[in-house]
């Protein structure tokens, strides 16, 4: 994961940005201009959810004249995916552990 943490986390923990994601990823590269039609909140609101998720490595900016094009950026959010499921997988096996020792005190 290249960005830091709080920074991916932050990204992610809005719905508005969710949103985003899911719009860029279905009809593809899109302006906030374009975006804010499909969402509840202003250009100007969609231009800083932008700039979260362009922090967080989750979507590029592209200068096309005088339009400003977003498109999702997959492998950051494959990379944040893989790295969330790792944790996960740690915490089952802790948890599996945990499960043997509370059923079996004895360690037999």
């Amino acid at each position: 994961m290249a960005a830091p943490p709080h920074d991916v986390f932050a990204a992610l923990a809005d719905p508005t940005r969710w949103r985003v994601l899911t719009l860029l990823a279905e009809r593809g590269d899109r302006t906030a201009t374009l975006l804010a039609r499909d969402l509840p909140v202003s250009r100007v609101a969609v231009v800083k959810h932008l700039a979260v998720l362009d922090r967080a490595g989750f979507v590029e900016a592209r200068r096309q004249g005088r339009e400003v094009r977003y498109t999702v950026r997959p492998d950051p959010l494959d990379a944040t995916a893989r790295w969330l499921a790792s944790i996960a997988s740690d915490w089952d096996d802790r948890l599996a552990r945990i499960k043997r020792m509370a059923e079996d005190p004895a360690g037999d």
